[in-house]
């Protein structure tokens, strides 16, 4: 099956690819076409872009805070006869009658330069230079320090937790050379374990070797190796008390969101 999807938004339309994304997860076989409108201000911009639509039909999804092009974009998908969805509807009908007024009409409003924005640039500028255990002094500064054998997904979770605003480091575990007396002495930030299966990791470090054209016959994937090198990891995380996170089945935003839980349960604790 093939599906135009026109994304149409007057700001980033970062949302709205999101929530496109999501939505189209859950069907299979499906051969989708995007046309992504960001940006739109302007009738002939919208005019030019319902041209494109009546050539191609599909599903339209949009979020425009002018009340004349939105009722300019309804009326043509509904003359076209195609479904044309504001996702954030509910969700501002919802908020506007709990608050008790009506939402600002500002387009990208949510990507102002607020406090929220500059401190996530802090948390990647972080996470980037402490990385792979690199700058181990600064640790305490993190919120988050994330220890686990190589190939747990432990860069790409960072990097994700910094663009939620986390100031997030990582640490390779490695039974020939310990980490620094620093990783067990830490107060502020939680150290959260990342831990998978022995056959899961060796399939993905082969992977690694092939895409770098070296041989896959090391201890790096030899199977009693690896294990000894997966329970050294596991002992430690348990020696410590540090909450652990099986990455097996977990994609990195799913092994991100339990991170968050974490840090959720601490902060109510405190």
């Amino acid at each position: 099956m093939r599906l135009h999807l026109h994304l149409l938004s007057d700001s980033t339309g970062e949302t709205l690819e999101n929530i496109a994304k999501a939505a189209l997860a859950q069907y299979d076989d499906v051969e989708t076409i995007r046309h992504f409108w960001p940006m739109v201000r302007s009738e002939p911009h919208l005019e030019r872009i319902l041209q494109e639509i009546a050539h191609n039909p599909g599903l339209v999804l949009f979020t425009l805070v002018s009340t004349e092009m939105r009722d300019a974009l309804e009326a043509r998908c509904r003359a076209l006869g195609l479904p044309a969805v504001a996702p954030l509807d509910p969700v501002n009908d919802a908020l506007s009658g709990l608050l008790g007024q009506q939402a600002k009409a500002r387009p990208g409003r949510q990507h102002m330069l607020d406090a929220a924005y500059f401190a996530r640039v802090d948390a990647i500028q972080f996470t980037i230079a402490h990385d792979d255990g690199v700058n181990w002094e600064n640790w305490e500064e993190a919120d988050i320090v994330l220890a686990g054998v190589s190939r747990t997904s432990k860069t790409p979770t960072s990097i994700y937790l910094a663009n939620r605003g986390y100031k997030t480091a990582n640490i390779p575990i490695v039974p020939e050379s310990p980490p620094p007396q620093k990783l067990f002495e830490l107060k502020h930030p939680l150290v959260v374990g990342l831990t998978t299966s022995a056959d899961r990791l060796i399939q993905v470090r082969r992977n690694r070797l092939l895409s770098l054209n070296q041989s896959a016959e090391t201890a790096y994937v030899e199977q009693d190796a690896v294990a000894r090198e997966v329970a050294y990891a596991r002992r430690m995380f348990a020696d410590n008390d540090w909450p652990v996170i099986d990455v097996t089945r977990r994609s990195i935003e799913e092994t991100a969101a339990a991170i968050v839980a974490l840090i959720s349960e601490q902060a109510s604790d405190e």
